[in-house]
């Protein structure tokens, strides 16, 4: 227990000193460098960062479960979201959660997609280690991605009012630069690199966590929403406590344990993913409710890192 408080406060520091220096930046920086940057990691450095960790992850096991989890935590935080949505049209009086289309799609958005790159990469790295970062990666390659610009863009075209072509985001999923190298690095894992070569990799795939973080806090230093607290408490709780107790605890029942169990469940319980915006963006769902919910979720998840360790830590 003693070592997961240490790893927890290191990664706090870690955490909250990134995003902080990365929200002073948001705010003294022209808002044109956050794009650049994230085209820099988006484009560069995420995905060799990714062929790096995959070089020195242990892919043995049961690891092609974690894009089906992925894929049971989309579902169930959807099926939630949509219930919760059913029910209240059957109660006039009960109006915590939206009454418009629009709104609605951005509701059900941010209870099945999480941020499993930006924040899930950084948080496992730390909390878990490289060994098991090729879980994350499935997880989020062929689970968040696909989910999110496949079911999400479906979901968002049935609520939305925009005239974006949806299969124009879904081959952004299929062409996806983590996707890609996620291909390549499995392709290319047991070849021998040059010393060189091999700890300029590492170099890169360390510096890429900093980078995100400081990333994600230039990003949330641009949004200036907190509104609809209530809507996004609900879509929060579902996406963020919900789902990762549900599926968390019928894993354990399956008997999946230790390092693996830890990644899924922390994948779960990651905030809402900025997909969720750019998808809110695009279809003209309620812009300031996906801002809401990733501004709170960002916040939350301090909250809930110790929860899952302490239920599903090894």
């Amino acid at each position: 227990m003693s070592n997961s408080v240490t790893q927890l406060f290191t990664l706090y520091q870690w955490l909250i000193g990134g995003v902080l220096i990365g929200w002073i930046l948001g705010r003294k920086l022209p808002a044109i460098v956050p794009y650049y940057l994230g085209q820099i990691l988006y484009w560069g450095v995420v995905p060799i960062a990714i062929i790096a960790f995959l070089r020195k992850a242990d892919l043995s096991g049961s690891i092609w479960i974690a894009p089906l989890v992925a894929w049971a935590a989309i579902f169930l935080g959807a099926g939630l979201a949509w219930m919760g949505l059913h029910w209240q049209s059957r109660i006039p009086k009960f109006n915590i959660l939206p009454q418009s289309l629009p709104s609605q799609g951005s509701f059900l958005l941010a209870s099945m997609v999480g941020n499993t790159g930006y924040i899930g990469f950084p948080v496992i790295l730390a909390l878990v280690g490289p060994k098991y970062f090729g879980w994350a990666v499935f997880y989020d390659g062929l689970g968040t991605v696909i989910g999110a610009y496949g079911l999400g863009v479906a979901l968002a075209a049935r609520f939305g009012m925009g005239k974006q072509d949806p299969w124009q985001l879904v081959r952004v999923s299929l062409t996806n630069p983590a996707l890609i190298s996620m291909v390549i690095g499995l392709m290319v894992r047991n070849i021998p690199f040059l010393p060189p070569i091999e700890q300029g990799l590492r170099g890169i795939a360390w510096s890429s966590v900093t980078l995100t973080l400081v990333l994600m806090g230039m990003r949330l230093s641009q949004l200036n929403s907190w509104h609809h607290f209530r809507p996004a408490s609900v879509s929060l709780a579902i996406k963020m406590l919900i789902v990762p107790l549900v599926l968390g605890y019928g894993l354990t029942l399956l008997g999946l344990t230790g390092s693996p169990l830890l990644v899924l469940v922390l994948q779960m319980a990651t905030p809402p993913a900025f997909a969720t915006l750019v998808l809110a963006e695009a279809f003209n769902l309620d812009r300031e409710l996906a801002v809401t919910n990733l501004a709170m979720g960002s916040t939350l998840l301090l909250l809930t890192l110790p929860l899952w360790l302490f239920l599903f830590g090894s």
